[in-house]
């Protein structure tokens, strides 16, 4: 039997679990999700659940929080750090759209021209008689 590993967005943990991964009071877990740092997912019934990348956000919280920061400035970070990772796939993407119209523009070059000698010649009008 074999067994494959949830995607990481997929909410499997429940309360307890997700707060024992994170080492975290479950009192906590659901101070950020009002203070709007994390949103699990819910069953039918209105039970939380938490996925891997809801685990990974609880950490970092966690790291930041034991730097210094409040919640407020936590949230801050947090919003700027997704904005930096939208911008750096924005860039990659035009990078590559990029050295794709580059390497387009390459391929159109006739292979066939042949450079002429580039030797300077000095031009030297004759006088009319």
């Amino acid at each position: 039997m074999s067994f494959s590993r949830p995607n990481p967005d997929q909410a499997i943990y429940v309360i307890s679990v997700a707060a024992e991964l994170t080492e975290m009071h479950p009192q906590t877990l659901r101070i950020y999700e009002r203070k709007g740092l994390l949103d699990p997912a819910r069953t039918n019934g209105g039970n939380r659940r938490y996925s891997d990348t809801d685990i990974a956000m609880l950490k970092r919280i966690a790291e930041l929080t034991s730097a210094g920061l409040n919640l407020a400035g936590v949230k801050k970070v947090i919003e700027l750090e997704h904005r930096l990772n939208q911008l750096e796939n924005e860039l990659a993407e035009i990078r590559a759209e990029g050295s794709a119209a580059v390497e387009e523009v390459h391929r159109s070059y006739r292979r066939d021209l042949v450079p002429m000698d580039q030797s300077v010649v000095i031009y030297r009008r004759e006088a009319r008689q």
